[in-house]
């Protein structure tokens, strides 16, 4: 279930406030708490820098700074987080958003934890509901779940996330995902550690009936849909969207067009009018 890093089709200060939103708003404050962590170690990482005379060593595609390495290059960041997955003794939880995954990248990540996992080592994953569609993903999920590994969807969470015995924690540091940071500073881990779990206890399990994707739509396509207005809401672009929800462009246009239908908008300018005025929609 832990799916190599590949590039997408993607301890700071928190708020008391973080922890008393729902919904969209959970979403927006832990990518906010995730950048400023990011911005901090990297703030951090350019002082020790620039006070700390360090011998010359050769360049090994890592830069540490206290608790937080900076790890580049897709290669290294695979083979970092296999060690890190072959150590592991208690618990794993992963979060891969961006929606299915190729079938054989399943397969490698089944191969990455099935000797953990056959071992008893627990395991938490955390998809899109896009994924319910997938046939890939649907036979791969019940070759897992043979291994009580268990997973759960939501319409959108959090860039992708892995933690390990509550002890490590791999993060994206970068929008295009090639380099990753690695934390091991307690405070930060537990930090991402609750944030998953706060989504975890809003997601719903990952289903087996139905299993055509024509009948597994209505379960999933209103929260898709929900989302997809609020992010409208919000003013953010198209490409945005989709990546958020883990689809394609052309399918975010025939979820916007249905939109558009059922609030009777003209046109796009207006349908974003009637959601601004629209009380089932969350106005962060």
């Amino acid at each position: 279930m832990v799916e190599a890093v590949s590039p997408p089709n993607s301890t700071g200060g928190v708020t008391p406030d973080v922890f008393t939103l729902t919904g969209g708003a959970v979403e927006a404050a832990v990518r906010e708490a995730l950048a400023q962590l990011s911005r901090q170690a990297k703030e951090q990482a350019t002082r020790v820098a620039a006070t700390t005379p360090a011998p010359e060593a050769p360049d090994t595609g890592s830069r540490s700074c206290g608790c937080v390495t900076y790890i580049r290059e897709l290669p290294t960041i695979n083979r970092t987080i296999q060690e890190a997955l072959t150590n592991a003794r208690q618990e794993i939880l992963t979060a891969q958003p961006d929606g299915p995954r190729p079938r054989a990248v399943l397969d490698d990540a089944l191969e990455s934890v099935r000797r953990q996992i056959s071992a008893g080592v627990s395991m938490r994953t955390l998809y899109q509901h896009t994924t319910r569609f997938d046939e890939a993903t649907k036979d791969y999920v019940r070759t897992v779940t043979g291994y009580d590994v268990q997973v759960r969807t939501l319409a959108e969470f959090f860039d992708r996330l892995i933690v390990i015995d509550r002890a490590t924690a791999f993060i994206p540091a970068n929008d295009d995902r090639t380099e990753a940071a690695m934390i091991t500073e307690p405070a930060v881990v537990r930090f991402l550690s609750d944030v998953f779990e706060r989504s975890w206890d809003r997601a719903e399990p990952f289903p087996f009936v139905p299993t055509h994707s024509a009948q597994a739509a209505p379960e999933v396509v209103p929260s898709i849909r929900e989302s997809i207005q609020r992010l409208l809401v919000e003013g953010l672009p198209d490409k945005v969207i989709a990546r958020r929800l883990g689809i394609s462009e052309r399918t975010l246009e025939a979820h916007v067009a249905h939109i558009k239908d059922s609030l009777g908008a003209r046109n796009r300018l207006h349908l974003g009018y009637l959601l601004g005025r629209s009380e089932t929609v969350l106005v962060l």
